[in-house]
């Protein structure tokens, strides 16, 4: 059977407060039953007290006849059921009812264990711990109390009957009442507090029930019917301003989603139209993205297979220079055998330069980032490469952009990747050729750029996808392979990205992207400025 809002909502709402409220219920009667309980025990106790006083002049001039007929008048008061003497012997001497009159009673007794429940009987114990509470033959629930008669000295002094005055107690008055009256109390407040309960719940039902259809069903029906036409085809269907709650807030983001669904059919239908050009530009795109993290799984797993083969080539190549530069500089070696050592000393060093990069390439290094100038790290890296033998012919153009803002990055990193790609640069042109370097920022702010352009040989379109393999190189007997692996990783390190153009005999450009963070806009003429600095 399914269920409607309004009734799950009026039902847990009513069924939370019933709870609380019985909760509630019962720890008033319960309180309201020990106020009335204590009530009666300090009444009946002043009640004792008072026969004791009344009576007191008849026991000194030992008058028992007097006091019996006192204590059976007290009888008749409304809620007395019993009163009863008990001496000091535990012999019940009078009692309102003549069948106990001369009977003996034990410590254990109810009227009894009040005082005698340890080894000393107790002289003065209070009214709690003197009454108790039990039910009558007829079932009437019933509250005893005992009060002592004490020794006073106006008792151990009269003439009529002397009681030790080493005596403390000389007995008990014992008193019955019935607890009908407070019992009665409690259900009558408890049959009325049933009856509030329910009416209070009925009056809470009706008006949630009236508040929660106006309030919550009738939008919530509204935004059904319009969810139905939407799921339907009709992405015109609207929802009007319900009321300034949630549920208005939802019939606002409901209508807003229709204008989205809506617009994005629209572009669908668009979409379909120029489906094959936006496929081509998609497919493309996949693939370079694909490239990209296939190069990047591939480094990462050549990485951690090159750190552990590194480690352990470079300790037994350490003992083959070693031994070998040893056995070369020995004067006993014959001459004949000079060249051949001289050849193992090579190629061992090659093998050590080898594992040197393979150690770099493997390294997983946190960049160390400071605010740093690309065009000044440009400039110490061309300064650097600039007197080798290879770049004495090359003229190198720079066209840097003024004012160029500060990137947060590890500068000795990237000095490294344009060492790299002007090393590769001047090998390419082969000692003669126009390098140009030149920086700039994207037209929306967010990036600076470096592209660094040879006039070389080019690299073939086959190889473009694996120049930033690890190990693949172009140069038959100078190269490890691993210069623009290790340098694609350290862009990738920084958020950034590195790209190739090239034609064969033409050359080859090589574009590093690097993310401009900043806390403050550029200003407007920094973003219209060429790459001459003229705007």
């Amino acid at each position: 059977m399914r269920h409607t809002l309004r009734f799950k909502l009026t039902f847990v709402i009513c069924g939370v407060l019933l709870i609380a409220m019985a909760l509630f219920a019962a720890l008033t009667i319960q309180g309201l039953r020990t106020l009335l309980l204590t009530e009666t025990i300090n009444h009946t106790d002043r009640l004792s007290e008072t026969l004791l006083r009344a009576t007191q002049v008849q026991m000194i001039g030992n008058n028992q006849d007097q006091v019996y007929r006192i204590m059976s008048d007290a009888k008749e008061q409304e809620g007395i059921e019993k009163i009863r003497l008990i001496n000091k012997f535990g012999i019940i001497s009078y009692s309102t009812d003549p069948r106990e009159i001369g009977a003996k009673l034990d410590k254990s007794a109810e009227s009894c264990t009040m005082c005698h429940a340890t080894v000393f009987p107790l002289v003065h114990a209070s009214s709690m711990n003197r009454s108790r509470i039990f039910t009558g033959r007829d079932g009437t629930p019933l509250l005893g109390l005992a009060k002592a008669i004490y020794n006073e000295p106006a008792c151990s002094t009269a003439s009529c009957h002397v009681h030790p005055a080493h005596n403390k107690i000389l007995g008990i008055i014992d008193l019955v009442v019935t607890l009908q009256p407070m019992h009665e109390t409690l259900n009558s407040y408890g049959k009325r507090f049933i009856w509030h309960t329910l009416g209070l719940l009925i009056l809470i039902a009706g008006t949630l029930t009236i508040f929660t259809q106006k309030l919550v069903n009738r939008p919530v029906q509204q935004l059904l019917k319009q969810t139905y036409l939407v799921a339907a085809g009709q992405l015109d269907a609207s929802v009007n301003q319900l009321v300034d709650d949630e549920l208005g807030e939802l019939a606002t983001a409901f209508n807003r989603m229709t204008r989205s669904l809506q617009q994005a059919r629209v572009e669908l239908e668009d979409w379909n139209r120029t489906l094959e050009a936006r496929v081509m530009d998609r497919t493309e795109e996949i693939s370079r993205i694909q490239a990209q993290l296939l190069r990047s799984e591939k480094l990462a797993s050549m990485g951690e297979l090159v750190a552990g083969i590194a480690h352990e080539i470079n300790n037994p190549l350490t003992g083959i220079l070693m031994f070998t530069s040893l056995v070369h500089d020995h004067p006993r070696l014959e001459p004949e055998l000079r060249a051949d050592l001289e050849t193992v000393i090579h190629e061992t060093e090659r093998c050590a330069k080898i594992v040197r990069g393979l150690l770099d390439f493997s390294r997983s290094t946190v960049p160390e980032k400071s605010w740093s100038n690309l065009n000044s790290i440009l400039q110490r890296a061309i300064a650097l490469v600039g007197n080798m033998t290879f770049f004495h012919d090359v003229w190198i153009e720079r066209s840097y952009l003024p004012n160029l803002p500060d990137l947060l990055i590890d500068p000795g990193q990237i000095e490294q990747v344009f060492v790299n790609i002007i090393l590769n640069a001047g090998q390419a042109m082969d000692g003669s050729g126009t390098l140009t370097v030149t920086t700039g920022l994207a037209s929306d702010g967010t990036w600076i750029y470096a592209q660094i352009s040879d006039t070389g040989c080019g690299i073939p379109r086959e190889y473009i996808g694996k120049i930033f393999d690890p190990f693949f190189s172009t140069k038959e007997h100078s190269g490890t392979g691993l210069g623009l692996s290790v340098s694609y990783g350290i862009i990738e390190n920084h958020g950034g990205s590195i790209e190739v153009h090239s034609e064969v005999g033409r050359g080859t450009t090589f574009t590093v992207e690097l993310p401009l963070i900043q806390e403050k806009p550029f200003p407007a003429e920094i973003l219209h400025l060429d790459l001459n600095g003229k705007r």
